[in-house]
């Protein structure tokens, strides 16, 4: 029997005022231009397909990352990990995340962070730029994270040591470059659109699982309390 049909969300959910419009980009609202769905995106094992091909039949939450030494992409994909499987199918979506790496790098940034939903790159950030994704650093209080666990400078340590260690010394990605998340879906609709305006203004996981109708996930770790 088909899914009862879900009305699209065209609102974005924050605790705090909403940004200033973009100069380019699309908009919630708006579909999304077939010249975009139409750039290719990279699998792990460099596979070439259409960015729009991964939400044409059903809903998703699209995570464009910074780059994959970034501790904070790292430590908000390791609770993108934590999104049980059987969640999003109940709401038949999927999750992706996309980076702007060579797709080289896919398959250890899985190993790290123990993400296994759908992943691919953009390593021209073609799409990261028609998407409107901000490059640089806009100095605006993003408030506290639920996902960021390191602080700035042990984060950036671990992250230089990732670089340094690893078989290719690079950034895996433009540093400067900054991500956001979509929901898009089924075909070239947009629902929901955030562009990061820094490292740390990620939307909450949980506020995006809420628009797509998927279960609460409780990214403490902590055991649950049984009142008897």
């Amino acid at each position: 029997m088909a899914a009862p049909s879900v009305a699209p969300v065209t609102r974005q959910v924050s605790g705090r005022a909403a940004p200033a419009p973009v100069a380019s980009g699309p908009e919630s609202g708006q579909p999304l231009a077939a010249a975009v769905a139409d750039l290719p995106v990279l699998d792990a094992f460099g596979r070439r397909l259409p960015f729009g091909a991964l939400f044409r039949e059903r809903r998703a939450v699209v995570v464009f990352v910074r780059h994959f030494l970034c501790y904070v992409c790292k430590e908000y994909v390791e609770d993108l990990a934590k999104i049980p499987k059987s969640f999003l199918q109940e709401a038949n979506v999927t999750l992706i995340v996309i980076g702007q790496s060579s797709y080289h790098h896919i398959e250890p940034f899985c190993k790290l962070t123990g993400y296994s939903h759908e992943i691919y790159v953009d390593p021209e950030r073609e799409i990261y730029k028609r998407l409107g994704m901000k490059r640089g650093e806009e100095i605006v209080s993003s408030g506290q994270s639920p996902h960021i666990k390191s602080n700035i400078l042990s984060g950036s340590i671990r992250s230089l040591w990732r670089a340094v260690t690893g078989p290719l010394f690079d950034f895996q990605g433009d540093p400067a470059q900054q991500g956001g998340t979509l929901i898009l879906g089924p075909g070239n609709n947009i629902h929901f659109i955030h562009r990061d305006r820094n490292r740390l203004d990620h939307k909450p996981i949980n506020c995006v699982l809420q628009l797509v109708g998927v279960q609460h996930v409780d990214f403490t770790g902590k055991p649950s309390v049984i009142h008897v």
